[in-house]
């Protein structure tokens, strides 16, 4: 959404958390729309689920750098800034491309702590078309069993909008 206009957060009663996630696509793809640039799009994107699904502490990317993982555009308290490959749920995720839904952190071998209010947490690796890592899309919550099978499935679909607005 360039500077000619206001995007507004549509907040609906769902039948399901399925109709949930495939609205909160449409919204993404609207707001990612005709814009290219990855910070712009990765602010607006965190923005947007970070006010959008309820019981989230904190949502948004770490970036890859060719080495490791580094806090990029969220919503939430500071975060950690760097977090190695295969370390951590992200780093878990980042090195495995595979996303890691966690039900309880504490139970979570190796779990990095960057907020202490964190009790599950959901990470999808972002893969570009020509198999290169772009980094992870990580959203906690301060619940334990926050997130189940359907948020897997609707948190990867709207990383596919994302991936698709940044694209190569």
């Amino acid at each position: 959404m360039k500077g000619d206009g206001m995007f507004e957060v549509r907040h609906h009663v769902h039948a399901s958390k399925r109709e949930h996630y495939a609205d909160l696509a449409t919204q993404a793809r609207g707001l990612l729309a005709g814009e290219r640039d990855l910070i712009a799009n990765a602010a607006n994107f965190s923005a947007l689920i970070y006010h959008s699904l309820p019981e989230l502490n904190w949502a948004g990317f770490y970036l890859f750098d060719g080495h490791e993982l580094v806090v990029g555009p969220f919503q939430g308290k500071p975060a950690c800034i760097r977090i190695a490959l295969g370390r951590g749920v992200c780093g878990t995720a980042a090195q495995t491309r595979q996303t890691q839904l966690v039900r309880d952190v504490h139970a979570f071998d190796g779990h990095i702590a960057c907020d202490a209010a964190s009790q599950s947490e959901i990470v999808v690796p972002l893969v570009l078309a020509d198999g290169s890592l772009l980094g992870v899309w990580d959203v906690d919550s301060p619940l334990i069993g926050r997130f189940d099978d359907d948020d897997r499935i609707g948190m990867q679909a709207l990383c596919a909008v994302f991936l698709e607005a940044v694209g190569d």
